[in-house]
């Protein structure tokens, strides 16, 4: 038997989400109808909220509320600086940290030829006029270290350090706490490579 056609609209509108196949698509459609309708009700209306409100940051591409989000109108940020993250939780991550201070651009993805994201589907052009605007001192690339974020970590490396703008990547290595016997043969390689003098 076949779910209603509006309960089958239901399942294949939550399989979207990434890492929902069809079974738990089924299983959270059907908690929602039946366990939890007013839970239902508050997912529709945010996503509803959302897609009506936000858009992208003029400068920085992230999601706001306005033309200009609130980090990129904080004049205490420093404008000299810009990290260019992948996606929006990778700035949030960088913003827990509370080691930084500058502003941010993000790309809403990373270069993956084979997934078919090109270099104008991750906004490379208006990453390289923002970096030339006169007021960026230095790009900071802090892509993910997956081999995708570091072909794009690359090519805006080489796209920036061609028009003369001082370029510098996120160090990597033992993570804070680790003991060297759990790390991996690649991750302590990199250290090594990556070490610095004290």
């Amino acid at each position: 038997m076949h779910p209603p056609a509006s309960l089958q609209n239901l399942i294949e509108a939550l399989r979207v989400l990434p890492g929902v196949g069809p079974k738990a698509a089924a299983r959270m459609a059907y908690h929602l109808l039946q366990r939890d309708r007013a839970g239902a009700e508050k997912l529709a209306q945010g996503l509803g909220r959302a897609l009506a409100g936000l858009r992208h940051c003029e400068l920085c591409n992230s999601f706001a509320e306005s033309e200009i989000c609130d980090l990129c109108a904080n004049p205490r940020r420093d404008a000299g600086l810009l990290a260019v993250v992948e996606m929006p939780t990778d700035l949030a991550m960088m913003e827990a940290t509370q080691s930084y201070g500058g502003r941010y651009f993000v790309l809403m993805g990373r270069l993956s030829p084979l997934d078919g994201v090109g270099p104008r589907d991750i906004a490379l052009d208006r990453l390289i006029a923002r970096a030339l605007d006169g007021v960026v001192r230095e790009v900071i690339l802090a892509t993910n270290f997956t081999p995708e974020g570091e072909a794009t970590a690359h090519t805006i490396a080489t796209l920036l350090k061609a028009r003369n703008v001082a370029v510098s990547r996120l160090a990597r290595g033992v993570p804070l706490g680790g003991e060297l016997e759990y790390v991996d043969s690649g991750t302590l390689a990199q250290a090594y490579r990556d070490r610095r003098g004290l």
